[in-house]
Parts: structure tokens; sequence; C-alpha cells
């Protein structure tokens, strides 16, 4: 079926209206105790990927001052439109989880109190909640590749009772700083590991280009980035590893016999392109477990997200195809707009 928008245009305040926002400030004033009672209370999983499958929504952007998408440079500065947008995600019961810094992750849990003390269901029961460790390495700075740790630790991850850790580094070969921010990987995921917690690892091979840095999506730079990957810490036993979708995507499943999770890129404005990547993704082999992506489906042009992350959680759990992921979309586009509302409210 052929994807068509038609006349929708996803209405953020009807799902998410700002009164929601400043509920979330004044809880941060007189009870930010909260957050770690929401926290001890949640339900979590028995296992991590009962199906042995994920599809995570990724919201740690604005952390490490990345806040365009599409052609609008501050969107997701905007934490109206990017919270609410998460949140329309995850009140989505299909949808695994979702991976996030301190601020976004305990926004999550002063509004999964709010709705529970009005008599709703906690949305982040079973919810699979990943930690994002390192932000430091601020996109356009100078030290932009000593991608330092400078949100959760391992230990605050271990106390919150999170699923487990994001941390990235990126290797330019002319930057010494690859290998210092190599090392801040190491030295977490050793302290991961101790907690036993699962560590998901985005590595990225880099090309500085006109004094920008560019993630080299071929084959051949994330096959050899993938071997560096799975040996990193005193054990790879919990490591999953994020990397980018290719052509040639089976050679690089080939590289490893970690879980991988696709990653999606930058948000091209219409939800078809990288449904096209994950469905073809999903068929590279069998240690391709589904998706960890971020503005393709927080921001995906005029449609819903909940209905674009829907639709690819259709492709990594039930084996859609492109074209029945698309056809999915358009079926759930709009549906339950006052999950939160008919709560927050009444």
């Amino acid at each position: 079926m052929a994807y068509s928008i038609e006349n929708y245009k996803f209405n953020l305040e009807e799902f998410f209206p700002v009164v929601i926002k400043d509920m979330i400030t004044e809880m941060r004033v007189t009870d930010p105790h909260i957050v770690h009672s929401e926290a001890q209370e949640r339900k979590r999983r028995a296992t991590l990927a009962p199906q042995g499958k994920l599809t995570i929504l990724a919201a740690d952007h604005p952390a490490r001052r990345v806040t365009s998408s599409g052609d609008d440079s501050i969107i997701m500065g905007d934490r109206v439109e990017y919270l609410g947008r998460i949140l329309r995600v995850l009140t989505a019961r299909e949808v695994d989880g979702v991976m996030g810094t301190t601020d976004i992750i305990e926004e999550l849990f002063m509004v999964n109190h709010l709705v529970r003390k009005k008599g709703g269901p906690s949305f982040l029961d079973e919810k699979v909640i990943l930690g994002c460790m390192n932000r430091g390495g601020l996109a356009g700075a100078s030290f932009e590749m000593d991608d330092r740790f400078t949100s959760f630790t391992a230990e605050r991850i271990h106390k919150m009772r999170l699923d487990g850790a994001k941390t990235m580094f990126r290797i330019e070969d002319g930057e010494e700083s690859s290998l210092r921010t190599l090392d801040y990987n190491v030295q977490a995921i050793n302290q991961l590991n101790r907690y036993e917690i699962p560590a998901f690892v985005e590595p990225l091979p880099i090309k500085k280009e006109n004094g920008k840095y560019k993630v080299q999506k071929k084959a051949e730079a994330l096959i050899k980035i993938v071997g560096i990957a799975s040996a990193l810490g005193d054990s790879s036993m919990r490591l999953w590893l994020k990397i980018p979708y290719c052509d040639n995507y089976e050679k690089v499943a080939r590289a490893s016999t970690l879980p991988l999770l696709m990653l999606g890129g930058e948000s091209r404005g219409d939800p078809t392109g990288v449904i096209e990547e994950f469905a073809n993704g999903m068929k590279a082999g069998k240690n391709v477990r589904g998706a960890l992506v971020g503005r393709n489906v927080t921001f995906p042009g005029q449609d819903d997200p909940r209905a674009v992350a829907s639709a690819i959680n259709g492709i990594v759990h039930q084996g859609f195809s492109a074209s029945k992921a698309v056809e999915h979309l358009m079926k759930v586009r709009g549906q339950e707009m006052d999950a939160l509302t008919k709560y927050l409210l009444k």
C-alpha cells in the first residue's frame, strides 16, 4: 500500500497540552522524591527481551546539543514538543521502551506518577528503560570527539532499577580523543558488569569533512568498528550493539554474534524510508534483534509518532513487510489521543 498523509497532521497540543509541562515543574519544586518512589514501585520485566527482540525509542539528543529535526534547527529543544512526542510513543503498549538521559527519564516517572495518582495505569510497567551515560561530546564543539560521561552513572541506573545503559563511542583516526572516549566506555561497561546491567553500545566510524564529523555508513567501516565494540570491557555477556543501517547490512551482521539494534539516523520528514530500511535490516541476520530509533519516530513529518513506532514494532516483532507496516501505520494513526488528558485534566 502506498503511503499517504492526506489531510492528517498530528496535533501535539491535543495529546500533551502545556499544562502538563507545568505540572512537572511544580513536582520538581515540591515533590522531587516522587521520582525515586516511582522507580522503586515500577513493575519490571522478568527478562529483558522475552521474544528476543526490542523496539526502543532513543531520547537523548538535546543533552548533546542536538536539537534539529528536518528543517527546524531547534524543534527538539522545545521540551513540550520533545517530551510530548516521547510520551505519545510510550503510551503504545506494544513498544518495548525508551532510552534517555536523567532529565527525560525522571520526567517520564513524574508523568507516570501523575497518571497513576488520577487512577490511570502505569505506562512504564514492564517497559525497558535504558539510562544514557555519555553526552559530553557536544555537537559542534572543539571537544566534540571527547565524549565524556555526563549523565547516568552505573550506580544510579542500579538504584533506579532501570533495565540497561546506553553508551557511545566514535572513532576518527586523526583524533586522539577517540581513544579517550573508547577508554571511558570500557570503564563504564566494567562498572555495569559489576551490577549485571546490560550495556547497549553505539560505535560509530567517523570521518571529519569540511570541519564536521560525518558517520561513515558503509559496510566495511561498520564491520571494523563492530569488531572493536564487541571486545570492550571485562565481559561481553550483557553487551548489545546499536549499529546504523546501511547497504550490505548482512555483512555487518556477520561481524559479531552480539545482538544488534538498528539505528535509523536523521529524520527525513517521511517515515517510509526508515520503514523500508528496517524491513530489509531484519532479514540481514539472526542477530539483528530490533531497532533503537529516535528522530525518525518522534518527528516523522506531519504523521503520528505513535503510529510510526507501532509500524516499526510490527516489523521487529511480527515480521511485517514494509508495505504491511505502512498499511498498519495509516490504520492506527490518531488513536487514543486522550491517553494522558483523560486522567490528568479530568
